[in-house]
């Protein structure tokens, strides 16, 4: 992961001031942003954003490229064209953008972490009406699929990792998921179902797993090429998010978690569930459903 792009998702200030920098004054490029952030539709092809824009495709997708390259867009999938995809956050956060790219100086003043600018007295406040948030951080003892886990305590268990694909597996066996889920290096999630249950209802869960490959305490600098693998696992269409790591899980995980998870449920005005499964808890999973795992092999760390 590269400095830059690490710095720019430290947190909302800073992620908000990084996207107004990448877009700067160039005219074209902030016509794409706002024709790509404009309305409900999350992905816009290149021709739809030509259409609007009345801007060449060329320089749409020269454009769109620099957008995507830091993160503020994303590349989607679509068949046989090219198309981009909205980020909850900067959906949320797009006219305080648009309002610092259109005024140089404010931006020079908006604090970040590397320029606080907290001496002023001015202080840039970001309002999100409290109501339009609805956020909630869970544990597997809270998720109904996973109830065996809550009488198995974690003094009880020991953790001893296994690949990544075989623990996915399993978990698919306890849901009783039967879709194929491939990986690739442009993915969202590792896995997305809707038969994950809260309570007595079912929600759409998109799970980040962390392989073996991984080392140490996990952090978002760790996870995705360029750290971005948070943000988006937040671009899958689900409620409920979950990440899964064999070892401890670094505390600013959670905090980008839940960022995320406030962006998104103002954006698609829907309760958002966000929560961690460490170590500990995976061995829980396992140790309550063996026999969903039997046939994986085990691997000492």
């Amino acid at each position: 992961m590269t400095l830059n792009v690490s710095d720019s998702r430290s947190n909302p200030y800073d992620q908000i001031a990084h996207a107004a920098r990448v877009i700067g004054r160039s005219k074209d490029r902030i016509k794409v942003f706002e024709s790509i952030y404009f309305g409900k539709k999350k992905i816009k092809t290149v021709t739809e954003i030509s259409q609007k824009t009345k801007i060449p495709r060329i320089r749409v997708l020269q454009e769109a490229k620099k957008l995507a390259d830091n993160s503020i867009v994303h590349r989607a999938k679509s068949p046989g064209v090219t198309a981009y995809e909205k980020d909850p956050f900067y959906y949320a956060n797009k006219r305080k953008i648009l309002s610092l790219v259109k005024n140089p100086k404010t931006l020079a003043r908006f604090p970040t972490k590397v320029t606080p600018h907290f001496q002023s007295g001015a202080v840039v406040t970001i309002k999100i009406p409290r109501q339009q948030i609805r956020t909630k951080l869970i544990t597997i003892d809270d998720i109904d699929s996973f109830k065996n886990v809550r009488r198995i305590s974690s003094n009880s268990i020991s953790v001893t990792p296994m690949p990544e694909k075989s623990f996915k597996e399993g978990i698919k066996r306890i849901l009783n998921e039967k879709g194929k889920f491939t990986d690739w290096g442009g993915e969202h999630n590792d896995l997305l179902t809707t038969r994950l249950q809260i309570g007595s209802k079912r929600y759409a869960t998109a799970f980040g797993f962390k392989g073996q490959g991984t080392k140490g305490k996990l952090t978002p600098a760790k996870m995705g090429k360029n750290g971005d693998q948070i943000q988006r696992l937040f671009l899958s269409p689900a409620q409920v998010f979950l990440i899964q790591y064999w070892w401890q899980i670094d505390e600013s995980v959670i905090y980008h978690m839940e960022q995320f998870s406030k962006a998104k449920s103002v954006s698609e005005g829907k309760e958002i569930f966000y929560g961690i499964i460490d170590g500990q808890d995976s061995s829980r999973i396992i140790s309550a459903y063996s026999q969903y795992f039997t046939n994986t092999k085990r691997r000492e760390r």
